[in-house]
């Protein structure tokens, strides 16, 4: 250092500078260095308070965004969340009327099904009970005919064939005799058109059929008129002492 200055020196005086310039040049330069020194760190400091700053406008608009996005998705839930309740009224509504519509058509499907039963037997029972009578003449003409030659034996086969013929196709409609003779009386089946007085049955029992009753399936289809059994009157004996003061 010592060279330095002296070399400096030499070089002033040489030039004819004065030595008050030089140091007074040597003096201002650490002043130099300090300003720029502080003038970094203030730089530095701004800075940081600048990017301090910004950051907190950012995070502070971030904050805010954010607060936006969740108010406007929870009105969006809940404005789903109403749709979703108004499409399970809405579903619940249409299936009690389902089922309520189904219900009602089950209830004329089997109201209809049970009138058609009804109006196929009613016609299969009136054309049944036009039938009837030729059955009964049939039955009549069977016990009251008596053939004599081969001849009337001839045609007595041929109508008791179309009689039985025609039994046969009553029985495939579902059509049966009634049986009476020996029950007691019921007059859900049975018309009591003639009384018989007597001791051999009790009172209240079929004796006779005189028309037959049929049943249709289990219905009754015409009933059977009969003859029915009646307790036996018995006759008084007259004294004889009245007998004779009568007879006198």
């Amino acid at each position: 250092m010592i060279d330095e200055n002296k070399q400096i020196n030499n070089t002033s005086q040489q030039l004819g500078e004065p030595t008050e310039v030089k140091q007074a040049m040597k003096s201002d330069f650490p002043a130099q260095t300090n300003f720029n020194e502080s003038g970094s760190e203030v730089t530095e400091q701004v800075a940081a308070q600048t990017n301090i700053s910004g950051d907190t406008a950012v995070n502070s608009e971030n904050n805010v965004a954010a607060t936006e996005k969740t108010g406007v998705e929870t009105a969006a839930l809940a404005e789903l969340t109403q749709q979703i309740e108004s499409v399970k009224t809405q579903l619940e509504e249409r299936s009690t009327q389902y089922m309520r519509i189904a219900a009602d058509f089950e209830n004329y499907r089997k109201r209809t099904s049970k009138e058609k039963e009804d109006l196929e037997l009613q016609v299969k029972r009136n054309t049944i009970l036009e039938l009837l009578p030729i059955v009964d003449n049939f039955e009549r003409a069977r016990s009251h005919l008596k053939p004599q030659s081969d001849g009337e034996m001839t045609m007595h086969k041929s109508y008791q064939g179309v009689y039985k013929q025609l039994v046969d196709s009553l029985k495939r409609l579902g059509v049966s005799p009634m049986r009476p003779e020996g029950q007691e009386f019921d007059p859900n089946l049975h018309e009591a058109v003639m009384r018989e007085p007597t001791d051999e049955h009790p009172e209240g029992t079929v004796l006779e059929e005189l028309v037959r009753g049929y049943y249709l399936g289990d219905r009754v289809l015409r009933h059977a008129m009969v003859k029915v059994a009646a307790p036996k009157e018995d006759t008084p004996f007259a004294p004889e002492d009245q007998s004779s003061s009568a007879s006198s």
